[in-house]
């Protein structure tokens, strides 16, 4: 069958960002485009991840402030916080948001198609027995929380279970070391949880700049958050109170606790795709491999987004998915999204920025070359408050030059100060070109371009 006589030119499978980005760049092409959806439209980051979850930040941003008031000369107490009420503002955001989404697809002319899709042949998906065709398909299913295999499991919430909490826990376990592990466990803090952090291994951000895990932990325990190393859960289990229990694998008992969250890490979702079928690669976590142009091992058929493994992040799976769609349909033959140098911010408390090389991975890679800059003090907001939450900063440069090739910031505002700096770190900036850039006074920023 030519081309011509196929149903579309793109079928999507998936409306997640990755998904939703790479249909519409491809409409306004004018490329005929399916896309199918059992769920609801914006995937994780819309529904269960960086939106809800920002919400969230933003609420434990305001308590912090609120406990800040009396050393600015304000006379105001907390006196309660209305869990519910937040959540139920949080939904209807997030349902506008899934309207808005269905709404932009009608408007490019790309056709919604609701249920499960599963690839049936070369440039064919089922979806209810119904065949649709496409010289293009692309695979953008996303991920899921993973929860162990240990008895009592399915006690604990997932990540995605923590937006279905009505009512805020007293006592909160997370169990995990990443990103959404800390990021959850600063909320709950902040909201008047008592949080514990239970780590398998000795530190958080494993994946990270060491100096930010460890500031970050530092932080975290001077705000009352407990965390609690070489923890390794067997079970969880309901003691006679009705609350929750963590077995440890060297016999310690963690708990009571009223809720447990599993922050473990995530799966593809690629399980019922049809992959075998095709003969599509996938790895041992379910992830779909791609070479550098978001191609699988089988001609037609491509993945982005979580569903590869490769960069976890929203606007990697919107960049991917766009520059998929300008190779394929808007005669750009060498568009790809090039994954080095990523910025990415953890929305912890404090918040963390951070792009390009580690320490570590800078000597690995360029040895002697590595010239580091640091600094850490306590940013002129908190001159005036109780709490003394540190700024910490790092630079990593590399030659004679001192190309800054890593800049990692934890404290307050490096969640927005970072996206400039990864521009300047992408175009090749050296440490001169910092030096010779006139700070900002005062800020916390201005410590990037003033580091000796």
């Amino acid at each position: 069958m030519g081309t011509r006589a196929m149903d579309y030119d793109l079928i999507v499978i998936g409306g997640g960002s990755g998904g939703l980005a790479c249909a519409q760049r491809a409409a306004e092409y004018g490329a005929r485009t399916l896309l199918i959806e059992a769920g609801r439209l914006g995937g994780t980051c819309v529904n269960v991840g960086c939106v809800p979850k920002k919400i969230m930040w933003n609420a434990a941003q305001i308590a912090a402030a609120v406990h800040d008031a009396a050393d600015y000369g304000f006379d105001l107490s907390l006196a309660r916080h209305d869990w519910a009420q937040l959540k139920r503002k949080r939904d209807a955001y997030v349902a506008r948001l899934n309207e808005i989404y269905a709404a932009n697809l009608d408007r490019r002319g790309i056709t919604l198609l609701r249920g499960h899709a599963q690839l049936a042949a070369a440039q064919r998906v089922q979806v209810a027995g119904k065949l649709y065709s496409a010289p293009h398909i692309v695979l953008a299913t996303g991920g899921q929380p993973m929860v162990p295999d240990i008895p009592g499991a399915g006690l604990g919430l997932s990540s995605d279970g923590f937006f279905e909490l009505s009512a805020r826990p007293a006592g909160v376990a997370i169990i995990g070391s990443g990103y959404i592990a800390v990021e959850l466990a600063g909320i709950f803090s902040s909201l008047g949880s008592h949080s514990t952090l239970v780590l398998r291994r000795d530190r958080l951000l494993r994946s990270f700049e060491p100096m930010l895990g460890e500031n970050l932990a530092a932080s975290m325990r001077d705000e009352g958050v407990e965390i609690i190393t070489e923890a390794v859960p067997s079970a969880l289990q309901r003691n006679a109170s009705g609350q929750l229990e963590i077995q440890l694998a060297d016999a310690r008992t963690l708990g009571p606790f009223d809720a447990v969250i599993w922050a473990v890490g995530r799966r593809a979702n690629s399980a019922q795709l049809g992959c075998e079928a095709l003969g599509i690669l996938r790895d041992a976590e379910g992830h779909i491999p791609t070479d550098k142009y978001q191609e699988t091992n089988v001609t037609g058929i491509y993945a982005i987004g979580d569903v590869t493994g490769r960069e976890l992040l929203t606007p990697v799976a919107i960049a991917a998915g766009r520059r998929l769609a300008d190779r394929l349909f808007g005669n750009m033959r060498e568009r790809r999204l090039d994954y080095e140098n990523i910025p990415t911010v953890v929305f912890s408390h404090p918040p963390i920025g951070t792009v390009g090389l580690t320490e570590a991975a800078a000597r690995a890679r360029h040895g002697a070359a590595v010239k580091v800059y640091s600094t850490a003090f306590v940013p002129m907001y908190h001159a005036m408050t109780t709490r003394k939450p540190r700024t910490a900063m790092k630079l990593i440069t590399v030659g004679a030059e001192e190309r800054v090739v890593g800049i990692h910031v934890i404290g307050a505002g490096a969640d927005e100060m970072l996206q400039g700096f990864a521009v300047a770190l992408r175009m090749g900036a050296c440490k001169r070109d910092l030096d010779d850039t006139v700070a900002i006074h005062p800020s916390s920023a201005e410590e990037l371009v003033t580091m000796r």
